[in-house]
């Protein structure tokens, strides 16, 4: 799939509507009181999938390796976060034999998988996948706090895992946005570093309205948001109209000043 453009992250059909009607490119389904990367409620996922239907990709947020959306992960959590992801994927490939289209790109976050067997381990779920969807590589800028594998240990890994694309991302929603919780310039590294691995990127992490010049600025090929087009933040309700101007936002993407 040739990734490009704003990808806007709903929590159900409504939302959905709302985030075509605003002109997004790209749909994806995730439940954001479950943390960064939190999966929906399988019949959510199907409803977006028929809302969406062929007018835009849509892609599906299946939560963390670990099992836990925030916090410490304990060893339970860790060995049985992998099989749980598994059965909701199998979950929403029964819902959608209805005849929806399947997610162009499934996510599975690494939060509590430093010092594991992660590569391993993601791969017996990516290999597991009931439906032929791309594989997104995810790196935490935050990955000291979530005890995630680094940006640059993902990024190698990635090939190896059938990835096609990196997620750049924040897993403490709560902190800063992607250009707070690191060092100045460090994006800018870990897109070129993709780039070179021959990804493509997609950058995320509470970008703003006003981020998102900066945001296109790193040279990506998808911006993904969420607060930044909810009415009352990241835990309210998308709304076209703010969809709309972070679409104005991003029109001049292909000029944007290099960020880094």
């Amino acid at each position: 799939m040739n990734w490009q453009g704003l990808l806007v992250s709903v929590r159900d059909a409504a939302e959905a509507v709302e985030a075509v009607e605003g002109g997004a490119d790209i749909i994806d389904v995730k439940e954001p009181r479950q943390g960064s990367l939190g999966r929906a409620e399988p019949a959510a996922a199907v409803a977006v999938a028929r809302v969406v239907a062929a007018r835009r990709p849509w892609t599906m947020a299946c939560g963390e390796l670990g099992g836990q959306s925030g916090g410490d992960v304990d060893g339970e959590a860790e060995a049985t976060g992998g099989a749980a992801i598994s059965r909701h994927l199998d979950r929403v490939w029964s819902l959608l034999a209805g005849g929806a289209m399947s997610p162009a790109a499934v996510k599975i976050g690494l939060a509590g998988a430093a010092g594991t067997d992660w590569r391993r381990r993601l791969l017996t779920v990516f290999e597991s996948l009931p439906f032929d969807s791309e594989r997104v590589a995810v790196a935490y800028a935050d990955w000291a706090l979530a005890r995630a594998p680094t940006p640059g240990e993902v990024i190698a890994a990635a090939a190896g895992l059938g990835c096609s694309t990196l997620l750049i991302d924040t897993f403490d929603k709560s902190a800063g946005g992607l250009f707070d919780c690191c060092q100045p310039g460090l994006p800018a590294v870990w897109v070129a570093a993709a780039r070179a691995a021959g990804l493509q990127v997609a950058v995320a992490g509470r970008i703003s309205q006003d981020h998102i010049p900066a945001a296109w600025g790193l040279r990506p090929d998808v911006v993904a948001l969420r607060s930044a087009v909810c009415f009352n933040g990241r835990d309210g309700r998308v709304q076209a109209e703010l969809v709309r101007r972070a679409v104005l936002r991003s029109a001049g993407r292909l000029h944007a000043a290099p960020v880094g």
